[in-house]
């Protein structure tokens, strides 16, 4: 059975990656994961919002994808050592800070793909998502973080998983069986989709029997991150079910016009 994230939504998917920051061209000063990114990627018409969650020496689960400040903001500490109001307040002229509560409530409409980046936000994720599982994908390289979060939103009282998607050991694992052509077994089982690169370092990890062995488990797949309109159309062409992209805005218009 299709899981209702992917129910009544565009095909290919558009997944824009850590919302949109681009859509003009130019630095508008609006940083990935913020309030400001997710609601242009919104206002561009994208069904799916990629981004990412850490936990904040307050406990609390906000959209930030490294573990330390030092690429966005040239700060060595960790989001962990960094209360929610100082965070706050380094976000408020850069699109706005947004908690994953936050997010679900702020935009209704969106479909979240939630990258679990700590095990710290396995457990309190479960009552943020529960209530909303119909629309959010939970994805990590980690498979520990990934089931323990599905865990915790069902034993938070949900009635659905939310959907998921298979972590770094769940890849590795398909793509050496279906390049032996052997079955995936329990590989895929619980699994709605595999979010996966093209290929990592020298090794291509997209390839025909992976797609294949998939496809005969109802299994999408995703490629990220892909920002070159020609490669939107070869992958999509090649059946790939969904891109990931930091330019959204150019995947929405050149995925519609195929």
């Amino acid at each position: 059975m299709t899981h209702p994230y992917f129910s009544k939504a565009r095909h290919p998917r558009v997944l824009a990656h850590r919302g949109l920051i681009t859509a003009s061209g130019e630095d508008s000063g609006v940083w990935e994961n913020s309030a400001g990114a997710i609601a242009a990627a919104h206002a561009a018409g994208v069904d799916y919002v990629e981004t990412d969650c850490q936990v904040t020496a307050d406990g609390d689960v906000v959209l930030f994808h490294d573990a330390t400040l030092d690429r966005l903001l040239g700060d060595k500490r960790a989001v962990r050592d960094v209360r929610t109001r100082e965070l706050r307040e380094m976000f408020a002229d850069h699109g706005g800070l947004l908690t994953v509560s936050e997010a679900l409530d702020s935009f209704p409409e969106v479909r979240f793909n939630v990258d679990v980046k700590t095990s710290a936000a396995v457990e309190p994720l479960g009552p943020i998502l529960a209530d909303h599982t119909h629309r959010v994908l939970v994805t990590s390289f980690s498979d520990s973080n990934r089931r323990g979060t599905v865990a915790s939103v069902l034993k938070a009282g949900a009635a659905l998983r939310p959907a998921t998607s298979g972590g770094s050991r769940t890849i590795a694992a398909l793509r050496a069986l279906s390049a032996l052509h052997l079955s995936p077994g329990r590989v895929l089982e619980d699994i709605d989709a595999l979010q996966i690169p093209e290929r990592h370092g020298k090794l291509t990890v997209l390839t025909p029997a992976l797609l294949r062995a998939a496809r005969r488990r109802g299994v999408e797949i995703h490629v990220w991150t892909v920002n070159d309109p020609i490669d939107m159309l070869r992958l999509v062409a090649a059946g790939v079910d969904g891109i990931v992209s930091d330019r959204a805005d150019i995947a929405l218009a050149t995925l519609s016009a195929k």
